[in-house]
């Protein structure tokens, strides 16, 4: 059997296979990625993109690109419970930030905006960025054993078209293969939480549904049908593409048997849910799903890693699936880059787990409570188990009639709706990661406290490990982001006025390490203009002070000022984040 080398074999081309895919080609990394399926998704499933998914297109370049194929931002907002869609509304909620309570929390938070993008849309853009930079991606074939020792991995892949095998040599290996992962089994990871706790069905279809959507433009419509409490109602309707293409979600009970999801059972359901027989529906996909509540116990084992659903498996609530399964991979191609390239120690490896694996932990903690905290609206709502129809519409008279009763429970509803922006309007589990590892270099500084709700509100700080907070500058004509400073595979620096020695302490360090270390001086009247005073509101540091930025631009390290050596101070920061003993250390 043919053996073919490499240094990095990424298995799975889905949002996290081809995201470490594209950043490792981009960085030069020799990678092979294989796929058992023959193209992209072939359905929408993951849609909600968030802003630091933005962030890392932005990065890559593509922003754009995902953009114009996107449903903007600003069609996403209206979160609406109905009867039906054409029946009576019964609450609503404004969404991912586009109420004007939230908007203003968004806007200063990124350069980048939310978009609704289904992954049978967003993979092709990937995709393309990955083969721009040259990666080697290979459809149709399936991994079919995998083994690991102390100096590398060796898979054995078949082409499906053809039955041929061969073996694949790699230092390392990314197991991207979603939640039934074959690097996770073959390699012995290891699981906690739970399966199998619901079951799901999507249904991908055509229906125009303009005349009661374009009025209350949204990404999610729930409908819940008197007669029909289970979980969340009788079917939830995704926006693929407004306001004709959709996908509807509806859950079951297994113990109540499995239910027919035949082309006319799956009509008539749409049909019912819609209210309005004149709307022509027609059927593309169905697809069955269960929920689970999985994180794996370690993100590393020797030369393997789990990304995206290989490493965490949960709801699709708060839209954290494929954004988590990104920024997965944003973490870690940096990483394995710069061991790869003889840059960092392999010790650096480590904090891969040390950084996503409690964030895996967060999102598959926070996407369950937010399915379970659905339930208050459908109590809140008046049905129960067993209520017949007419019982159901019963209590929706009485909910918004004039009665003591009918204001209490509007009141509850109105409490259960609210609870729903811990769902819809999360910003701060989107965007608030913060790091304790290896990779980063704390300054014996606490944290700034928490002004608000951590989880409905983003933070930003500069403290190290946190992710460098947006501020929009000048620079000549252009206005750019701080997060522009940072990326592209590269470590930057960030200084202010009286900074100069921290430029020439990059410079230094950039051609003792062998590394690219770009830096920059922000201030007013600076290179980088902060015109608007927003970078001198959130730097938290002395003008004379400076941030060292990561690739995946989290703060790997800060001095609040100048000291008497900042060559020895950047020496030091460098060493210790990229786990770098010093006798690989190039010479000046």
């Amino acid at each position: 059997m043919r053996t073919i080398d490499t240094s990095v074999l990424v298995v799975g081309a889905g949002p996290a296979g081809l995201t470490a895919t594209a950043l490792l080609a981009r960085s030069g990394v020799p990678t092979i990625t294989v796929t058992k399926y023959e193209g992209t998704a072939n359905s929408p499933r993951a849609h909600i993109t968030n802003q630091r998914s933005g962030e890392v297109f932005r990065d890559l370049g593509i922003e754009d690109r995902v953009a114009a194929l996107a449903t903007p931002h600003h069609l996403m907002g209206n979160n609406v419970w109905a009867t039906s869609f054409a029946g009576q509304e019964l609450a609503r909620l404004m969404t991912w930030g586009a109420g004007t309570d939230r908007r203003a929390d968004y806007e200063n938070a990124s350069p980048s905006r939310m978009c609704n993008a289904p992954q049978h849309v967003l993979e092709p853009v990937i995709l393309e960025a990955a083969r721009e930079a040259g990666a080697d991606i290979r459809f149709s074939t399936e991994l079919i054993a995998i083994s690991q020792d102390e100096d590398g991995v060796l898979a054995t892949v078949r082409e499906r078209a053809t039955g041929s095998e061969y073996a694949i040599r790699a230092r390392y290996v990314i197991g991207a293969d979603g939640g039934r992962s074959t690097v996770a089994k073959e390699l012995g990871f290891a699981f906690d939480g739970e399966s199998g706790l619901g079951a799901a069905v999507n249904v991908w279809l055509e229906a125009d549904l303009t005349p009661y959507t374009a009025h209350r433009p949204g990404t999610l419509y729930w409908m819940c049908r008197p007669g029909n409490d289970y979980w969340v109602g009788s079917g939830t309707f995704i926006c693929v593409k407004p306001w004709t293409e959709w996908v509807m979600l509806f859950m079951y009970d297994p113990a109540d048997g499995e239910p027919d999801v035949g082309e006319e059972a799956m009509l008539a359901r749409a049909r019912t849910t819609i209210g309005d027989p004149s709307v022509d529906v027609r059927v593309k996909a169905v697809s069955r799903w269960e929920i689970n509540h999985l994180v794996a116990r370690e993100y590393r084992k020797g030369r393997a890693f789990l990304v995206g659903d290989a490493a965490h498996r949960h709801p699709p609530a708060n839209g954290l699936g494929s954004n988590t399964s990104i920024q997965d991979s944003y973490n870690l191609a940096w990483k394995l880059a710069a061991v790869v390239h003889g840059q960092a120690g392999p010790d650096l490896l480590d904090s891969y787990d040390q950084e996503r694996r409690p964030v895996g932990r967060q999102v598959v903690d926070r996407a369950m409570k937010s399915v379970t905290d659905m339930l208050p609206i459908s109590r809140a709502l008046g049905f129960g188990p067993g209520q017949s129809a007419e019982e159901g519409w019963a209590s929706l008279d009485e909910l918004f009639g004039d009665s003591d009763t009918g204001r209490r429970r509007r009141a509850e509803l109105d409490d259960a709706v609210e609870l729903q922006n811990h769902q819809f309007n999360c910003h701060g589990v989107e965007m608030g990661q913060r790091y304790d590892s290896g990779a980063v270099l704390d300054d014996g500084t606490p944290y700034p406290p928490y002004a608000r709700d951590p989880e409905l509100y983003y933070h930003p700080t500069t403290h190290p490990g946190a992710y460098l907070p947006h501020a929009w500058l000048q620079h000549g004509t252009e206005r750019i982001s701080t997060l522009d400073l940072a990326g592209n595979g590269t470590f930057s620096l960030i200084t202010g006025i009286g900074g100069e020695p921290w430029l020439e302490a990059a410079r230094t360090m950039a051609a003792e390490y062998g590394i690219d270390l770009p830096a920059y001086s922000v201030g007013a009247r600076s290179a980088h203009d902060d015109v608007l005073g927003e970078w001198a509101a959130r730097r938290e540091t002395a003008d004379r002070g400076c941030l060292l930025v990561r690739p995946d631009r989290h703060i790997a390290w800060r001095s609040h000022d100048l000291p008497d050596d900042p060559e020895q101070a950047l020496r030091t920061a460098l060493d210790h984040v990229l786990a770098r003993p010093a006798a690989v250390r190039r010479p000046a």
